[in-house]
């Protein structure tokens, strides 16, 4: 459980300056430079998530159950999942209606996906796991708002190729990750009681 705790507290360290450290975070750019900054962003984040894995890994060996989720909550899961997922191809997919109206669709994603997977499991590892990145999530994207508010967000123009492309991706990757992926990676498959 250690592992995955460090792990945590790296990846979403890193992943919190903007949250908490915007003006240090932007010392860090001026003074290496940004290809630098971006390196060692990189490193940090892959260590944490390497340390999350790992750590998740091992927890789930000897699971700590807090509640036993109803199986219900598991097609839920898969159907916020989905939501996830297009929220997901939004944030990259240019010109799509979905980030224009939500400005931060990954962000988002990630709370969608961490909620969805905080109902359908009741370890200890998961509540720390997913609650950990829902927690985050809601924190950068009161920051990530905040900045736009500052800075003002430039609204994008949205096209149907780019609507239709967003959900296309989305449902595809979601499909793909549920019914191949998930399995492969995480030895649970969503669909398989």
């Amino acid at each position: 459980m250690l592992l995955l705790i460090a792990g945590l507290v790296v990846f979403l360290g890193v992943h919190s300056l903007r949250i908490f450290a915007e003006p240090w975070r932007g010392a860090q750019i001026a003074k290496v430079g940004l290809g630098a900054y971006k390196g060692i962003y990189s490193i940090a984040s892959a260590g944490g998530l390497a340390l999350i894995a790992v750590g998740y890994a091992q927890a789930r060996g000897a699971p700590i159950v807090l509640w036993d989720p109803p199986l219900w909550t598991r097609h839920l899961s898969a159907l916020l999942v989905l939501f996830a997922f297009v929220l997901l191809a939004a944030a990259y997919v240019p010109r799509n209606r979905i980030k224009a109206a939500v400005g931060h669709p990954m962000i988002i994603g990630v709370k969608v996906w961490a909620a969805g997977h905080l109902l359908a499991n009741g370890t200890l590892a998961d509540a720390l796991l997913f609650g950990a990145f829902l927690l985050w999530a809601v924190f950068d994207l009161r920051a990530a708002r905040a900045r736009d508010r500052i800075h003002g967000r430039v609204s994008v123009r949205a096209a149907l190729f780019g609507d239709v492309a967003t959900v296309v991706v989305g449902v595809a990757l979601w499909a793909a990750f549920a019914f191949y992926l998930h399995g492969w990676l995480f030895g649970v498959r969503p669909f398989v009681t």
